[in-house]
C-alpha cells in the first residue's frame, strides 16, 4: 500500500557546485509538486571529505577516529543547508536536520559505524507539514551522543536506511551514471545499461567492485524489501530499477563483469593443521573492523596449512600490524603482503541454472595469459584474484566472451 512517500539521494558530484545544487533543487521541487512526500538525503559537495581528510592527515599523521568522524560530518550538513536555501529560493518549504537530529542510531565504530535504528517522528512530523525534510548522509550518533561517521558509501546507506524506516514507495539514487551497466562503461565501451536487475545481482556487484552503490546500502533494501532506482542526476532519463526476481530474470545468465583494484593479499604459511587456528585469525581482524573478501586455505602433507584471504586495501596497513605482532601467537611460520592484486568476477541470477559458466570464465583468462591466484563463488557470481595489471584486460575479454554487449534488456522485464 503506497504512502506517498520518496527518499531521494543526490551523491557528491551532483552536490559539487553552485549551479548543481540548484539544479538538484529544481529536481526535487519537480518530485514535491507532484503532491509526493520528499525524504532527501545528500553528500557532502565534490572533494569535501577528501580535502578535510587531507587537511586532517597534514595536521596529525595518526588522527584520532572520534575526531575525524567530528571533521567530515562537516561536509554533509554545508550540504545540507545550502540546499534548504536553494529550495526556499523556489518557494519549497524546506528544512535541514543532521544525523543526531534525525535519530539516526548508530555503534561506536567509529568511521565505521552501523545503524542500529532510526526515530521516524521527527521525520514524519515535518513530513505531515508538507515539508521537503533533507537529512545529511553519511552520518550518525552512537548511545554517548558522539557523532559517529558510516564509512565508504555512508549516504546510500543513510537513503536506504529512512526508505526501509518510513516504508517508502521509492529510493532514488541519482549519481553521475545514468543506471547500472554490464561492466564499467569507462573501461569497457560497449557496456550496456540494464533497465532492470535483482537485489541479489545488484548486491553481488556492489561487494566486487562495482563503484554506482555500496553493499551495505543494498543489503538494507533487500532486507526490508526497498524498491530503489539508480539513476543520472544530470540527465531526465529512466535509471535501473533495483527489486526482487523479474519473470525470465533467468534467460540471461550473466548479468555483469565487475573488477575491483582496491584490494590486497595475505598469506600466512605453515600454520598448525588443527582447530581454532583460523577462527583466531579472523577474529583479531574482526575485533579491529578489518572485513576479509575471500578465504583460501590449502593443508599439506607435514600436518601444516596456508591462508590466504584478501581485505580492502584501506586496511593493510592495520592489518599488517595486528598480524605481525601475533603471528608467533597463532602459530604461523612467514607472512607475505601483496599489493598488487585486483579481482575481477562475473555475476548472473541465471548462473545457478546453466552449467558450464566457470568453464568458460577460467578458459577465457587462459586463452589471454592471465593467471589465476584465488577462486570464489556463490550460486550466481564467480571472482578470481589475479594480477592487479590485468584486471580491465580480463574484464574487457570476459564481457565478450558472454557476449554482454548483446544482452537484451526486455527479458529483465
Amino acid at each position: 500500500m503506497s504512502n506517498n512517500i520518496i527518499v531521494q539521494k543526490f551523491g557528491g558530484s551532483s552536490m559539487g557546485d553552485e549551479e548543481k545544487i540548484k539544479n538538484v533543487a529544481r529536481r526535487i521541487s519537480s518530485t514535491y509538486k507532484q503532491g509526493k512526500k520528499v525524504v532527501v538525503v545528500v553528500s557532502a559537495m565534490g572533494k569535501t571529505t577528501d580535502n578535510l581528510v587531507k587537511l586532517a592527515y597534514n595536521i596529525n599523521p595518526t588522527p584520532s577516529k572520534r575526531e575525524m568522524d567530528m571533521l567530515l560530518s562537516t561536509g554533509e550538513q554545508i550540504s545540507i543547508s545550502l540546499l534548504a536555501m536553494a529550495l526556499h529560493k523556489l518557494n519549497i518549504d524546506a528544512i535541514s536536520l543532521t544525523g543526531l537530529q534525525v535519530g539516526i542510531n548508530t555503534d561506536s565504530a567509529h568511521t565505521k559505524a552501523k545503524i542500529l535504528d532510526i526515530k521516524t517522528n521527527i521525520l514524519r512530523k515535518y513530513l505531515n507539514k508538507g515539508k521537503v525534510v533533507i537529512v545529511a548522509g553519511f552520518q550518525g550518533v552512537d548511545k554517548n551522543m558522539n557523532i559517529t561517521t558510516l564509512g565508504r558509501g555512508g549516504s546510500d546507506t543513510t537513503a536506504m536506511a529512512l526508505a526501509a524506516a518510513l516504508k517508502a514507495d521509492l529510493c532514488e539514487i541519482y549519481t553521475d551514471v545514468d543506471g547500472v551497466y554490464t561492466s564499467d562503461p569507462r573501461v569497457i565501451t560497449d557496456a550496456v545499461k540494464l533497465d532492470y536487475i535483482t537485489y541479489d545481482e545488484m548486491l553481488e556487484m556492489a561487494s566486487l567492485g562495482a563503484k554506482v552503490m555500496h553493499s551495505r546500502a543494498v543489503e538494507i533494501a533487500k532486507r526490508f524489501n526497498v524498491k530503489f532506482e539508480v539513476k543520472s542526476s544530470f540527465k531526465k532519463t529512466k535509471g535501473t530499477i533495483v527489486y526482487k526476481e523479474f519473470k525470465n530474470m533467468e534467460n540471461l545468465v550473466v548479468t555483469g563483469v565487475t573488477t575491483n583494484k582496491n584490494e590486497a593479499k595475505i598469506t600466512i604459511t605453515d600454520l598448525p593443521d588443527k582447530p581454532g587456528i583460523a577462527a583466531k585469525i579472523f577474529k583479531l581482524l574482526s575485533d579491529n573492523n578489518i572485513n576479509v573478501n575471500m578465504i583460501v586455505q590449502s593443508s599439506s602433507p607435514n600436518k601444516t596449512n596456508d591462508i590466504s584471504f584478501t581485505i580492502d586495501a584501506s586496511d593493510l596497513t592495520d592489518a599488517k600490524k595486528i598480524i605481525d605482532k601475533n603471528l608467533k601467537s597463532i602459530g604461523g611460520k612467514n607472512v607475505y603482503y601483496d599489493k598488487n592484486i585486483g579481482t575481477v568476477s562475473i555475476v548472473g541470477i541465471g548462473m545457478r541454472s546453466h552449467p558450464g559458466i566457470a568453464k568458460t570464465m577460467f578458459e577465457t583468462l587462459s586463452k589471454n595469459k592471465i593467471n589465476i591466484q584465488m577462486i570464489s563463488t556463490s550460486e550466481i557470481k564467480i571472482s578470481c584474484v589475479i594480477e592487479r595489471t590485468k584486471v580491465d584486460t580480463a574484464a574487457k575479454k570476459l564481457h565478450k566472451a558472454f557476449q554482454l554487449h548483446n544482452i537484451n534488456k526486455k527479458t529483465r522485464g
